[in-house]
């Protein structure tokens, strides 16, 4: 009851703040508390000409860290509000003002055990950049290297479980009172939104994060990631190596740097090759801000609290969609959804093959650098309730990436698609991975598992056999003594018994 209360009067003055910004009609949709809602709407204001998505994002900037993040979310939700709506959240700006230095030092003191002057020779109190959950500051350790440290948001943790305690609550109310919604699985996208702010409140799991992707590229000359001082890496301050280059959206500077354009976006695309199909661990916030080019050409990303993870089996789904869709197979298309088991067996392949064609030859089209697999992705995450599809969570994380990758793309060279040149990659992946040699492959990598588990999997039905009868045993204790001596009748004289049975019957008759 008292968590009804408190959040019903948190959904109330986030209702208002909604209403301020014409902005209620994502809980008008859900349709949570509608008398609230109602009451709500009388202190709107005047009616804002600007789009839905523009105001709705508005509402969530002044709102704070967890709504800015919860915005960034539903920027890959195109199936749950319009395109329009999830295009504007996708430019929500995670920016904040920034708490002081001295606040920064305290918590770095407190956090690593060891005074400021012990660390860094040089701490910059101005920091260079201040988002909703932490902040950066450049400082030059006490062995004379460059590095970022980046400082968690006092109380940040405290915010963030309040907010998420609503969030709960209000998914908990969409399932339990809007069935229509149910496939959305609003609990299940709460929870994996809690899952990803779980990992970036703890900055030694986003280090982790970014030596994995370094391990993976370690033998790759274009793409790399920053070193990580673990020495002064705790829960709430990362440090690591200060990246020179030039933002990866910035064309006129890499230009001037003497990097062309073109072989930056190849690096790219490969890159988000990688990352997605050999490793199925990718960078999931790959915006220009996010990736420099340092002077080598080489391309460094930054910022690792949000990664994504996918598994061989979704991999192979995936691939196999994306060569369909740009080979315009749309039966094929079809087939790869129906036997990843995203589309319900009971409905028509063919009416889904004509729906994805629906989807498909309006963006193929157009000239090939305005295709846009990305947006193709989330069309396709929008027929999921004209065929009761389940939401994929991973796929939209994937989604948001792709979208991101392929701004990035645009801005280096309009004229190119980034997937076309990722396009021999992948089928050449799927050729290794999923033809005939691998394949067979498989098959005998499971058959050579399954004869190594067999003599544990013997043992353990002797030692389940054996417990019956240790059972029965101790049953047949507890039975009459005459009714015990039947039943230890072997089965040569119960066969003789039923016989004798069947007999008189037959004579009977």
């Amino acid at each position: 009851m008292l968590r009804a209360l408190r959040n019903s009067w948190r959904l109330l003055r986030m209702a208002l703040s909604f209403a301020r910004h014409d902005a209620l009609f994502p809980l008008e949709t859900l349709g949570i508390a509608p008398p609230l809602i109602a009451w709500a709407r009388l202190f709107a204001g005047r009616r804002d000409t600007r789009r839905p998505g523009e105001r709705l994002t508005a509402a969530l900037q002044g709102m704070g860290p967890s709504f800015i993040k919860l915005g960034q979310a539903l920027s890959t939700r195109a199936d749950l509000l319009s395109e329009s709506v999830a295009a504007d959240l996708a430019q929500l700006q995670d920016h904040l003002p920034a708490f002081s230095g001295v606040e920064a030092r305290r918590i770095v003191e407190a956090e690593l055990g060891r005074p400021i002057d012990a660390l860094f020779t040089r701490f910059e109190d101005v920091p260079v950049a201040a988002a909703s959950i932490a902040q950066v500051h450049f400082a030059v350790t006490t062995e004379g290297r460059d590095v970022a440290v980046k400082v968690l948001r006092p109380g940040i943790e405290k915010a963030f479980a309040r907010d998420l305690d609503l969030f709960y609550w209000m998914a908990e109310l969409v399932e339990r009172t809007q069935p229509r919604f149910r496939r959305l699985k609003p609990v299940d996208s709460v929870r994996a939104f809690a899952d990803v702010i779980r990992v970036e409140m703890d900055l030694r799991m986003e280090a982790a994060a970014c030596e994995e992707l370094g391990e993976n590229f370690v033998d790759d000359p274009g793409y790399r990631a920053p070193t990580i001082d673990w020495d002064r890496t705790a829960q709430r301050v990362m440090t690591l190596e200060r990246v020179d280059g030039i933002p990866i959206g910035d064309r006129d500077a890499i230009v001037a740097a003497g990097h062309d354009p073109d072989a930056i976006m190849q690096k790219c695309a490969e890159a988000f090759f990688y990352q997605v199909f050999r490793d199925g661990f990718f960078h999931a916030d790959m915006h220009g801000g996010n990736a420099f080019v340092d002077r080598s050409g080489c391309i460094v990303p930054v910022d690792f609290g949000i990664m994504g993870r996918i598994d061989e089996a979704t991999r192979g789904y995936l691939a196999e969609l994306l060569v369909a869709f740009l080979r315009r197979d749309y039966r094929a298309v079809a087939d790869v959804q129906f036997r990843a088991g995203y589309v319900p067996p009971d409905q028509s392949r063919e009416m889904f093959a004509q729906a994805c064609r629906s989807i498909g030859e309006p963006i193929f089209g157009k000239p090939s650098h305005e295709i846009s697999i990305a947006r193709l992705l989330a069309h396709l995450l929008r027929v999921t309730e004209q065929f009761e599809m389940t939401v994929q969570p991973q796929l939209l994380l994937l989604q948001k990436t792709m979208l991101m990758a392929e701004g990035m793309g645009t801005r280096l060279n309009p004229h190119v698609n980034i997937w076309e040149l990722a396009r021999p990659l992948i089928e050449d992946w799927m050729r290794t991975h999923f033809g005939p040699r691998a394949t067979i492959g498989r098959a005998a990598t499971d058959l050579a598992e399954g004869l190594r588990r067999l003599p544990r999997l013997i043992e353990s039905l002797h030692l389940m056999a054996e417990h019956e009868r240790q059972k029965a045993e101790a049953e047949l204790k507890e039975l009459p003594r005459a009714f015990r001596s039947w039943l230890r009748l072997g089965f040569t004289e119960i066969i003789a018994a039923l016989a004798l049975l069947a007999a008189i019957v037959a004579w009977w008759h």
